[in-house]
């Protein structure tokens, strides 16, 4: 046996092995309570409050109930204070817990604020969740309305961050988008906004790991919120409750998740496909057309 056979040997080897592995970790993520198990107190043991951005409707919403429903006490920031106060009223007459309002626009300068009325909290939980839509319809990127941007996530981060720290224990859930898997053309500026809440996270868990503090971007694709038009659930889209219940079962399985299988699926496939046809003319085209049909007006500046 010359040289070159054995290398073509250890090469094929390698690959079978390289793709083995990968294979046994995509099976992990489809079975997250084996692989993945969360004690009935985990939450409870990360602090006594979670906060939760963008929670007066959605998948926010649903976050914020969801940790209510683990035993933890939730501060739900959004905009609109009706809603929050009647989302609030709920959380409480559900599940027994303490619920507290802040009326805030993240869009804008009011972080000093926001730190002066969650001083003192044991704060365990932080779910990111606030993001935004320039135009639910698809779109070219010089044909989107101007959208002036303040990243609330990297700010909400290092007011909560210090305390979990000192701690030595923490959650960090920062919400991106399953269109960040590849570059998106048409959500061009959405998708690319995504990407930096993806690798903000991961750079995070990263940096903060060995404190005992998890940090990790979740990336749904289909979920029935008003930012995709309250779409028809289905195997794919997801309500926003069932979608929160699934990714929390994902907590420990990494800087990032899709938050459920058939999401997990559908990134994978994503990724699969070629970009000369997920980037062909036709098929932006039959995007666009699929998209008016369902929403002929268009919508801007879709904040949750």
């Amino acid at each position: 046996m010359d040289l070159l056979e054995l290398f073509l040997i250890a090469l094929g080897t390698a690959v079978i092995v390289c793709y083995g592995v990968r294979l046994l970790l995509f099976t992990r993520m489809l079975f997250p309570k084996m692989w993945f198990p969360l004690s009935k107190s985990f939450f409870t043991s990360m602090g006594e409050w979670a906060v939760v951005t963008g929670a007066s409707e959605g998948i926010g919403r649903a976050y914020a109930f969801a940790l209510a429903e683990q035993g933890m006490n939730v501060v739900i920031l959004s905009r609109t204070k009706v809603t929050l106060d009647q989302v609030a009223k709920e959380i409480g007459a559900t599940t027994g817990r303490r619920v507290k309002v802040i009326v805030t626009d993240l869009m804008k300068d009011v972080f000093s604020d926001i730190e002066d009325q969650l001083r003192g909290l044991d704060i365990g939980v932080l779910v990111n969740n606030v993001g935004m839509l320039p135009s639910f319809n698809p779109c070219k990127f010089l044909e989107c309305a101007e959208l002036d941007q303040v990243s609330g996530v990297s700010v909400m981060c290092r007011i909560i961050l210090p305390g979990m720290e000192n701690r030595g224990k923490g959650v960090i859930v920062n919400i991106s988008s399953g269109v960040a898997s590849i570059p998106f053309p048409l959500y061009t500026l959405y998708a690319a906004s995504k990407v930096f809440v993806e690798r903000f996270s991961q750079g995070l868990h990263a940096e903060y790991k060995d404190k005992g503090i998890i940090i990790q971007a979740v990336a749904p694709f289909g979920v029935s919120t008003r930012m995709a038009d309250y779409q028809k659930t289905n195997i794919v889209t997801l309500s926003p409750e069932d979608f929160v219940k699934s990714s929390l079962q994902y907590i420990r399985a990494g800087d990032k998740t899709y938050g459920s299988v058939c999401h997990i699926v559908l990134g994978w496939l994503l990724q699969s496909i070629p970009f000369k046809i997920l980037y062909a003319e036709s098929m932006l085209l039959g995007l666009q057309d699929y998209v008016k049909k369902r929403r002929p007006a268009p919508v801007h500046r879709v904040q949750l």
